[in-house]
């Protein structure tokens, strides 16, 4: 996140690796680097502190359960959001989600007067965002605050790296022009009885701002007026950050790792499937969709290259822009901003809506926003001016054509999986070896016959082999059974025992 690490300062490629060799302390790494990131983006798509717990927990558990399938392990942080967004969207879907605790914001050293100064700051924010709609929001939140480049965000959202890099350009510019008439808003209204009119309260609603920055792109005085520049990264810097709880740590690396709960979370797991060809989960889709016939998602674009993200990070916050919204396919809802996270839901893609009846790309009364805000911004007549200065900006030189990023080659084939049973004997386990024959493998056990348990998931290149535990329910054995292990390929192994 913007003012935290960056991605260079992430080991995804062997903190990867690890979790696939099934490193429980890697768990825990990956769970003390990510975690605060990822509970402010899922606090922010869904507004409140409990959804957003539950949403991490399972994001936690189901990377663990899926890691294997990841084609680019060095993509693990990208990765993770994608998980994230896709649990978020689901408990949006819920009817019986739960809304109304946002979590507090992170605490800053601040003196009263740094306060003061950024909470004039976050007004000024809030009302530029506010001509974003919430797919946008979301995109330039995940962009500049959490650092995510072009080739995870096609991830996130299920998009091609070209449409994920033109939804961010559009958003910044966007941004851009929005941040100029609000400085012309907050500092300059008297001189144009229009931009009076417009800004009785603020921060700016999203429909006034969007009408004001039409405003200020045709009218002779507005259109003239210089504003300093503001790069985003500053100005959503000051937007809250959701505080994650203290006790969840050990909540999360507990029910991610207890042999307890291997069934439950088999089935948490399962949330996150489908995946598409990389390895990434492919966008959930709300009930109402669901329930009609729709063209087959995109496929996603390549995600090799090393796309440069460039754009800093965005947050909404509440009452004006509260949220992201935006779940839909290419609509984009006006976005919440979270309380004291920094979420976002897309301008029309992904976010899904909290009214399971509604479509996902339109923004729920109650969803979250890229930033999160302890406190609402304050309505005032007219914004507090505060003195910037008035010089004019550096002429800047045409940008050169930006080349577009580059294609990923397809990927190899998929091929069949070959399952070998087992005989435990008298013994309370045997072991059945599973291999990928002409070509890579994504598998998962989905059942058991007879007294049997196993479980497990995973990916094999061509030719590799992996073995699955199965172990005896039954406590004392008399006379030989057979049982069977079944598999997403169809394949099913059998199993004697006893």
């Amino acid at each position: 996140m913007a003012g935290g690490p960056g991605p260079g300062q992430f080991d995804d490629l062997r903190l990867a690796e690890a979790l696939r060799a099934g490193d429980v302390i890697a768990l825990t790494e990956v769970y003390d680097t990510y975690a605060p990131f990822l509970f402010d983006y899922c606090h922010g798509l869904l507004r409140d502190r409990i959804e957003a717990t539950g949403a991490l927990r399972n994001c936690v558990i189901a990377a663990r359960e899926h890691v294997a399938m990841l084609g680019e392990p060095d993509r693990l942080r990208g990765w993770l959001y994608a998980v994230a967004r896709k649990e978020c969207m689901r408990r949006r879907d819920s009817p019986n989600r739960h809304i109304g605790q946002e979590a507090p914001e992170a605490e800053d050293d601040l003196s009263e007067e740094q306060i003061s100064r950024r909470e004039e700051r976050r007004l000024l924010a809030h009302s530029a965002l506010a001509a974003l709609n919430g797919r946008q929001r979301e995109a330039i939140d995940l962009a500049v605050r959490h650092e995510l480049d072009a080739v995870d965000l096609s991830g996130v959202f299920g998009i091609e790296v070209e449409e994920a890099d033109e939804l961010v350009t559009r958003a910044r510019g966007t941004l851009s022009a929005a941040l100029h008439a609000a400085l012309i808003a907050q500092n300059h209204w008297k001189d144009c009885p229009s931009v009076s009119a417009l800004t009785e309260s603020w921060p700016l609603s999203p429909q006034t701002s969007s009408t004001l920055v039409r405003h200020v792109a045709s009218c002779p005085t507005c259109g003239t007026r210089e504003t300093p520049s503001l790069p985003a990264d500053r100005l959503l810097a000051v937007l809250p950050i959701a505080a994650i709880p203290g006790d969840l740590r050990l909540d999360v690396l507990t029910a991610a790792t207890a042999a307890d709960r291997a069934e439950n979370r088999r089935s948490i797991a399962a949330w996150t499937e489908p995946f598409d060809e990389y390895g990434w989960p492919v966008p959930y889709e709300p009930v109402a969709a669901r329930t009609r016939d729709r063209a087959p998602a995109r496929r996603r674009g390549p995600l090799i290259a090393a796309v440069a993200g460039g754009v800093a990070a965005v947050a909404v916050i509440a009452v004006s822009v509260s949220a992201f919204s935006g779940s839909g396919e290419k609509t984009g809802a006006t976005a919440p901003a979270p309380g004291v996270s920094s979420a976002s839901a897309g301008d029309g893609s992904s976010a899904a809506s909290p009214d399971p009846s509604r479509d996902p790309s339109r923004t729920p009364s109650t969803s979250a926003s890229p930033t999160p805000s302890s406190s609402s911004p304050t309505p005032s007549k007219s914004p507090s001016p505060s003195k910037t200065p008035t010089s004019k900006p550096p002429t800047t030189k045409p940008a050169s054509p930006k080349p577009p990023p580059p294609h990923r080659p397809d990927p190899p084939a998929p091929g069949n999986l070959s399952v070998a049973g087992c005989d435990m004997g008298r013994d309370a386990s045997c072991t059945i070896t599973i291999r990928a024959v002409g070509g890579p493998v994504t598998w998962r056990v989905t059942g058991t016959s007879g007294d049997l348990d196993a479980g497990g998931s995973g990916r094999l290149s061509a030719g590799q082999t992996a073995g699955v535990t199965v172990r005896r329910t039954n406590g004392m054995c008399w006379v030989p059974k057979d049982g069977a292990v079944s598999f997403t390929s169809g394949g099913s192994a059998p199993v004697a025992y006893c």
